[in-house]
Parts: structure tokens; sequence; C-alpha cells
């Protein structure tokens, strides 16, 4: 026998499937359908070990469902459109496209060389005309259904990326790819009209039942529904109101500010005449736009010398101030000050020496003033005249009516997610297909001129958006008067080209964007696998795309992604030289007395913690070594056995030289079994001896753990029952026909249950035992029933309420016979000796307890 070599044997394998067009799938509407898929990559140059995780996982369930009777479909494609490309323009003097397929080009070799089942034929590429015309003939029709428009709106400004960002594309103040400090601008935007799908998109989470918990709760807390008032306060000596929305009505009592937003109508008002607000306003507009960042700055603010009058305490008046904790994107951008229950009201009030007052009595009573810190638990409302002695809630209520009896407020429902700004002001996009004539305003582009496509004669030598700078692009005739007109030169927010290619996926040669035919029978996504970072921005702008697309008639679904599994980050231990620098983990060595040294200077290295693997910290391996090393059935059978799925799994060389030795061990045993095992049409016994039956249990248990584990995405714990069979397969010892049989069963069921993780190993010992079918082509093997059932149980026997013995008896065997088995056990008469019997319980099939 040969060893195993992995190289000759993958490509091997690799080559039949792509010349048997195996993977291709086509719409069936007589065959059940099955969609996986896993977040197409960015094409950034090279896939990473994540990758190789997060792609190994989709094509276990890929194939274990095609062999399970399914029309599978596995699509591969790229989310290439964004400023890395563009930036790689800049510095290298590459034009973005050039970049952009090179990358695609090493990327799919890559892919390709991992053994995945995926459909080739359907691969798409967000920056191919193909697919971004059909994107822009979408912004046609939402436009047309007034799912988009455009208006002047304060945007979140990357300065580095002289960009336009998302709020959800704002981390921690910073922008989320180049880390500058976010600022304020306003600037006229394309708005899609996410907002108005709030409830249902709040609703609709709770049909998502195979969806991760926390993924449905962080969408639930971004959408933010809360129940309260908007309260109009009249402003003292002006005919005008400030309308402020509260969850909080019954602390009205407690109110001793008001606060507005730098965003709000009245500060730019004021702004106009005072140089104090104007300069605090663009303080404002320099600080981090995110919670976190407003909750960590210090709460400031200045007083614009305005009073509002309280609404329920006649001649009482709250000054006005212009704050930085107040976001014009909630509510109305205008709050009342409660610093007696609330943090940020409680610092500000400090700060500026506002009146705290108590307004809400603990649990216990207390009453007493609230001189370090706000109440903000439950408790009896006080010191509120007709709100006094009831509970929060109750108060909340009374408020509310008293407030719509004045005539100044009324109960409302408000939710947190803002409409998505579209606009980007970058080349590398997909243009938003409108054009700006002087006598019709703005029009949208006719569809028999799509696509728009981006010129290729750009220049990135100069700062902001390369179409503006075009000398000709720009320029075109009105779509409806034939006059000169300018094109609209913001391209759309990669996330919109994210937020439809699972559907695109079903028909990507089609002429318009999605076939209905296919969409309907392949979609939703049946398991859609990837990084819960996605949980906020991608998967809730999915869902409004397929919302909006079923506005417009394009599908006849909501929800895109029936079931979703995030998988967990991969790690590696971090390694530092003596003079602090990070170094990668092929330039650390072990030396001859153990330790870890520097290959090249011979120093010792410094081993830091197990980290997410990053190119900063340089902690990274190269999945072409991987493979390269260990094969790639190997680094699947690693990423999939390591740890639970949804967890972060630590990369070492030993855990893949671990799957490495089980796959010589499994082609090993078969090759070396073989001449014992029946031949591959064999009739089966009519009878098996004992040891032949035992195996025979021990194939279809396997069988039905293995099947049941892949079903729940419980990969490791299908492998460590992998691990036990190879156990049980390597101790038979059977003799005779039946024996025989129950090996050739044996090992069939082993090659079919290893297929979807070491699939390259499989093919080809699926092969030695003699099938001229191919196991990508074959069923997943039936589980018998009555073999997975045991025939004897082992039950405990006590003597008062200990443990003393164990007995092996008939399944369901009658009571008396296991009490006498019990009481004839060894060790049980021994610890019973001569003490009276005073009653003997038989728990069928469980225990028996004797009582002395």
């Amino acid at each position: 026998m040969s060893r195993y070599n992995a190289r000759e044997v993958e490509a091997k394998w690799q080559s039949t499937w792509q010349n048997r067009n195996t993977f291709e799938t086509k719409t069936d509407t007589s065959k059940p359908k099955y969609y996986v898929l896993e977040m197409f990559p960015y094409p950034s140059g090279n896939i990473h070990i994540g990758h190789v995780r997060n792609y190994t996982m989709g094509d276990v369930v890929a194939r274990f469902k095609r062999a399970r009777g399914f029309n599978v479909l596995h699509p591969m494609g790229w989310d290439a459109f964004g400023l890395p490309a563009e930036n790689a323009a800049r510095d290298k003097k590459v034009h973005p496209a050039e970049w952009t397929y090179a990358n695609i080009a090493n990327m799919r070799k890559e892919l390709k060389s991992m053994g995945l089942s995926l459909d080739w034929s359907k691969e798409l590429a967000t920056c191919h005309p193909g697919y971004y015309g059909k994107q822009q003939k979408l912004f046609l029709d939402f436009l047309d259904k007034g799912l988009v428009y455009r208006k002047e709106s304060w945007v979140n400004w990357d300065p580095v990326d002289m960009t336009v960002l998302a709020n959800e594309q704002v981390i921690d103040g910073k922008g989320w790819r180049s880390g500058a400090l976010v600022e304020k601008r306003k600037l006229n935007q394309w708005m899609f009209r996410i907002s108005d799908y709030s409830e249902e998109l709040l609703e609709g989470l709770q049909t998502l039942d195979r969806w991760p918990e926390r993924v449905r709760l962080m969408q639930e807390n971004w959408i933010g529904k809360s129940s309260g008032a908007r309260v109009n306060f009249k402003i003292s000596d002006r005919s005008d109101h400030l309308e402020i929305y509260t969850t909080r009505p019954d602390t009205l009592y407690g109110a001793s500010f008001m606060a507005v937003a730098a965003d709000h109508p009245l500060t730019q008002e004021l702004a106009k005449s005072n140089t104090a607000i104007a300069d605090f306003v663009a303080e404002c507009h320099r600080m981090g736009t995110s919670e976190e960042a407003i909750e960590k700055a210090e709460k400031k603010g200045v007083d614009t010398g305005l009073f509002a009058d309280h609404p329920f305490i006649e001649g009482k008046k709250l000054p006005i101030y212009v704050a930085n904790f107040v976001l014009m994107e909630y509510g109305t951008g205008a709050i009342f000050g409660c610093p007696g229950h609330d943090q940020r009201d409680f610092d500000f009030a400090t700060k500026y020496k506002l009146e705290i007052s108590r307004v809400v009595a603990g649990p216990g009573g207390e009453e007493g003033p609230l001189e370090t810190e706000p109440y903000i638990g439950p408790g009896k409302i006080i010191n509120s005249d007709f709100l006094n002695d009831l509970e929060v809630e109750e108060a909340k209520k009374a408020a509310i009516s008293k407030l719509e009896e004045l005539g100044l407020g009324s109960e409302t429902i408000n939710y947190r997610l803002r409409d998505w700004g579209l606009s980007r002001q970058r080349y590398w996009g997909c243009p938003i297909p409108v054009v700006h004539c002087d006598k019709c305003g703005t029009v949208p582009e006719k569809a028999e001129n799509l696509p728009i496509e981006l010129p290729e004669d750009v220049t990135f030598d100069k700062p902001g958006n390369p179409l503006d700078h075009h000398p000709t692009w720009k320029q075109t005739k009105c779509p409806s008067c034939g006059a000169d007109a300018v094109r609209e030169t913001d391209t759309m927010d990669t996330f919109v080209d994210s937020s439809w290619y699972f559907a695109r996926f079903c028909s990507p040669r089609a002429d318009e964007a999605v076939s209905r035919e296919d969409v309907d029978y392949w979609l939703p996504v049946d398991q859609y696998i990837g990084g819960i970072e996605h949980a906020i921005l991608h998967l809730l702008y999915s869902r409004f795309f397929s919302r909006a697309m079923k506005v417009t008639g394009a599908v006849d679904f909501e929800e895109p992604f029936a079931g979703l599994f995030t998988q967990g980050m991969v790690t590696h231990e971090t390694y530092k030289s003596q003079s602090g620098e990070w170094l990668f983990p092929q330039d650390v060595i072990t030396n001859d007395a153990g330790e870890p040294v520097h290959i090249e200077t011979g120093e010792k290295v410094i081993i830091g913690g197990v980290e997410k693997m990053s190119k900063s910290k340089k902690n990274v391996v190269d999945p072409a070594e991987i493979i390269d090393k260990f094969g790639a059935d190997a680094a699947r059978w690693f990423v999939l056995s390591d740890s639970p799925p949804d967890r972060d799994m630590e990369w070492t060389d030993a855990g893949a030289t671990g799957a490495w030795r089980f796959k010589q061990r499994l082609y090993k045993f078969i090759h070396e079994n073989l001449e014992n095992a029946a031949d591959l049409n064999a009739d089966e016994p009519t009878e098996f001896s004992g040891e032949a039956l035992a195996l025979r249990r021990e194939t279809h248990k396997t069988l039905a753990s293995v099947t049941d584990s892949i079903e729940k995405l419980h990969f490791n714990t299908a492998i460590a029952r992998i691990y036990e069979f190879m156990k049980t397969l390597s101790e038979f010892r059977s003799t005779g026909e039946d024996g025989a049989w129950a090996l050739r069963e044996a090992m069939e069921v082993m090659v079919s249950i290893v297929g979807p993780m070491m699939p390259h190993l499989a093919e080809e010992l699926w092969e030695l035992l003699g099938h001229t079918e191919i196991l990508a082509d074959s069923p997943w093997p039936t589980v018998i029933d009555e073999l997975t059932v045991d025939d004897t149980v082992t039950i405990a026997v006590q003597v008062k309420g200990k443990l003393r013995g164990t007995i092996e008896v008939p399944k369901d065997e009658d009571k008396a016979k296991v009490e006498a088995m019990a009481l004839a056990e060894e060790n049980v008469k021994r610890f019973i000796g001569d003490a009276t019997i005073r009653k003997v319980i038989v728990v069928p099939n469980r225990i028996v307890n004797i009582v002395i």
C-alpha cells in the first residue's frame, strides 16, 4: 500500500468534479430545494483561515443536503466594490478594476483548492456592469415606488476616506475602515426609506426562529422601539414651541432644563447671530458620533439665553441649552432634562449647577436629595402634584392623559432606526442612475440606457470623488427634455451591493435583476453562514431590501434568510521579538532546548496571548501553505473538529497534524481491511453473530448520531463520534460471511459520513471500495432504526440510597426478574449482609433501590 498522497488525490477529484459539472445546479420544481450560502468575501487578494472555516461549514451542509436528496444551490461571488480598491489605485498606481479582478482570480484559485462543492457557473462580482446595471434598475424601481428620496441632511463625514458613512459604519466615533474621527456635514443625500419598515422589521424577527437569539436582540435594539410621549414646551416670549420625545413623562415635575442637539433647527437659527453657539456646534461636529463616544465624552453645553414654559408648573421656566449629548437622529433632537433620574442629565446639571429634584422614591421609601448620583430604579412618584403615590408605569399614563387634556402632548411610539443614507462620494461603486437638469430638476435615467458604466480613464491624484474630476463622464443629456444635464456623481453604499446578491445568485445571467421563476423556487436562503459583525449592517439592510423588492414585484417573500448561523473567529498565539516587533508564526521555531526562537536571529521570542488572527499582529497563517503541507481535507477537518462552530477556535500546527494523522489512519485501515470485507454486491446474510451484530449496531448508532449532528451544525460533535467509531472498527475481529458483510457496511458508512468533511479522501476510498458512481452523486446511507435500539440496559442498584453495583438486563424486563438479578449481584449481597430487606423499588430500565 502506498502512502496517501493528498496533493495528487485532491487534484484528481477536483478535476473530476469540474469535468463532470458535478455541482452545477438548475431550477427543478420536481425536487425539494436547499439553498446554502456563506457571506461572500471581499476580494482582498488572499483567503485567510477564517474563510477556510466559514466556507468549509457551508460546504459540509451543501454536500450533506445533496446526499439527502435535495437540489442544492451553493454559489460563490465577490463583494467587489469599495474603498480599498480606490486606495490601492492611489497607492499602487493601478486601476481599481485591474486590482480587483487580479485579486478575484487568485482567491478563486485558492477557494477551488479547498474542494468546495460550489456552483462556479453562477459566480458574480458586484463590480461587473452585468450586476450593478441590474442594481441600478432596482434603484429606479424603488424610486418609482417612493422608497428612495433625496434630501439635504446632516451626515457622518470621514475626512480621510472623504465619504459619507451610515450611522452603522461609525464605530466608537470613527470611520469603520479608516479609523478617522468622524465629522458632521450637511449634504444632499439619497436615502432609502428603511424607517418606514421599522415595525415590520421588528415583528419579522419573531418569525426567525432559526436565527441566533443574540442577533435578533441586536437588531431589536438597533430598531429601538419605545413607547412614550411627544410634549410641546412653549418657548417663553416667542410664538413657537420646542417639541420633545420622552419615555419618562412621569418625571416631568423633575425637569430643570431643556437641551437641543447641535443640528436642531433652533440651534442653527441661533448660531447665525451667536458666536458662542456657532463655536460649540463646530466642536460637536468634531466629536465622535456613536452612542458609546457620546456616553464617554464630558457632558457639555452652551446656554442659549432662551427659556421654555413648564407644561404642568405655572410660571416655572426651564433654561434651554445646546448640549453635546443630544442627537438629532433620535426623537426630535430635543429633550427635557431630569437630572434626578438620568445619568447624563445628572452629569450635565452638576457641571452647570442646575436644580436636581427627586420625583421618584426608592422601593424602601427613600425620598432624600440626590447629591452623588441619580436614582434610576422603580418606585412611587413624589413631589409631583397629581402624580404623587403612583407607580412609575401608572404615572406615565396619567401624565400623558394630562398632556392630551391640555393640548400639549400625546402618546406616541418612537423608533431609533433612521433612513439609510446611500450616497457615497467615491469612484469604485455603483453609479446612481439619475441626472440633474436645470429645467427638469432631478430625473431618473431611462431603463434602456442602463447600465450607467463607470469610466475607465480616471485619476486619483486629487482628493475627493474622481467622478467629479472626470472631464466628460458626468456631462450628458436630460432623459426627459434632451437638454444638457449632469449625471449624479455619488455612487451607492457598498452595502446596497450585498443587500440583494443572494437573489441574483438564483439567476445571475438573467436579463432582469431577478427571474421570478428562479427566486420563487430557491428563496429564501435555507442556511446562511457568516460573522456576527454583520448582525446589524448587512442583515438588517437585506431584510429591508427583500421587502422593497416585494413592493416592486421582483420577489414574493419578506425574510431573505430562513436560517442564520454565526461562526466564531479563528485565533492564534502572538509572537514578538526582543525589540518588540510582531513576528509571523513561520518566523518562530523551537531550538534544541525547547525554547521558541526567531528563525533568523536565534533570539528568544516573547509569546503573547491567543488573539483573533490579524495582519497587524502577524498572528496569521497562510491557508495555501497549510493546504500544501497537510492537504485541504486535513485543514477542513481541523477547523471543524477543534471547537463548537459558533465559538472561537485556536489554530495550531499540532491540531492540523492530528487531522492529517487521522486521514492517514483511515486510508490505511480501508486499504488493509478491504480483503476482509464482503464484495460490493454481496447478499446480506440472514443472521448475524454477536460481534457482527454489535458492529452493525455501532455503525447505525454512529450514522444516526452524525446525521443528527450535521443537521444541527454540531460539526465537532459529529467528528468526535467518528473518532469513536474508528476505534470500534480498529478493534473488530469477527470472521465469517456475517462479519465480512458487517465490516463492508461499516466501512461504507464511515466513508459516507466522512465525505462532507474530507471529500477528496472519501471519494478516493469510495472508489477503492469498488463504486463506479462518485460519492458526490451517491445518496446518504439510511439508518436502520431497530439497530440503534439496545436490547439490554445497564441498571444501577442502590442499597440504602447508595450505589453498590450495576446489572445488565434485557430491556423492559419483568420487575420480579430484575429484582432477583439485583439481589443476586455479589457486591449488593455483601452490603445487605444479614440485614432484613424492608422493600425493593424497581424503576424499569433505570434503577433498583433496596431499602433495609
